[in-house]
């Protein structure tokens, strides 16, 4: 496990463009975010959306659940999950369009779709610390590695 102390938005967004790196490198991954409301879930993926060459509006999927994304030869996936009242209900949003292996996977509250989402390469929790947030990381499945990436984070 990595732990990493994010000073601002600027350090949250930086994050989230070194995680590109490694997920684009592997053609794809799934990234699971945990942290409460506020906590920059929203803000990582968007670091990580505009790193991996996404253009244009990036919306929330706070009502949508899902935004799809394409950059480059990469297709990308914007998950939140936090409004579903059954894990099963991931079964309707057409996630199987969306293979993992060639798909880099940003999910939102993951732990309200247990058992209906492909298991996790990169965990990613953020919680509050004053001003700044935590970060803690872990690579669970090992087929994403960021031994390329620095992790300094200012």
């Amino acid at each position: 496990m990595m732990r990493l102390i994010l000073a601002d938005e600027a350090a949250t967004l930086a994050l989230g463009a070194r995680l590109a790196a490694g997920l684009l490198t592997a053609g794809g991954g799934v990234v699971y975010l945990y942290g409460d409301l506020g906590a920059g879930k929203t803000t990582l993926a968007r670091g990580l959306l505009r790193a991996a060459g996404v253009q244009g509006t990036l919306r929330s999927p706070t009502y949508t659940l899902l935004e799809p994304y394409a950059a480059a030869d990469q297709r990308l996936l914007h998950l939140d999950l936090y409004r579903l009242v059954d894990p099963e209900e991931v079964e309707y949003l057409g996630v199987r369009d969306y293979p993992p292996d060639s798909t880099v996977w940003l999910v939102e509250w993951p732990q309200r779709g247990l058992g209906h989402l492909p298991p996790a390469d990169v965990v990613v929790r953020l919680q509050h610390d004053g001003p700044a947030r935590l970060a803690e990381l872990e690579w669970p499945s090992g087929r994403v590695t960021f031994d390329q990436v620095t992790f300094d984070i200012k």
